[in-house]
């Protein structure tokens, strides 16, 4: 699975137009999982960042295809003269850390 994290600096006047805009995303198929979320702010090195979306795609494949889709090129018409920084990463899950490399075995350990 990939997971597609996108982050998002605003200004408050733009808040809820983008909000809006960054909501059309959530219409285009493909997606196991789109949210948007609103930045909390509780981390005390995280208080720039005000949205996040967050998306989990079966593949490269249908996370193309999102990115393919007209309501993408619609979302991203209205929020780009809005926003003033968008931070993307796309991973897949299947190759990510879930524990500590420590509790690997010598032989499954990354070769630095």
């Amino acid at each position: 699975m990939i997971r597609h994290i996108v982050f998002f600096t605003v200004q408050e006047e733009h808040l809820e137009e983008v909000r809006a805009g960054l909501s059309i995303l959530t219409a285009i198929p493909y997606a196991r999982l789109l949210e948007i979320g609103t930045n909390v702010k509780t981390d005390q090195l995280g208080t720039e960042i005000d949205f996040v979306v967050y998306g989990e795609f079966d593949d490269e494949a249908a996370l193309a295809a999102y990115k393919a889709h007209p309501e993408y090129q619609r979302s991203i018409e209205r929020v780009r003269p809005l926003r003033e920084k968008r931070i993307a990463a796309d991973y897949d899950s299947r190759t990510a850390v879930t524990r500590p490399l420590s509790d690997l075995p010598d032989s499954s350990r990354p070769v630095e």
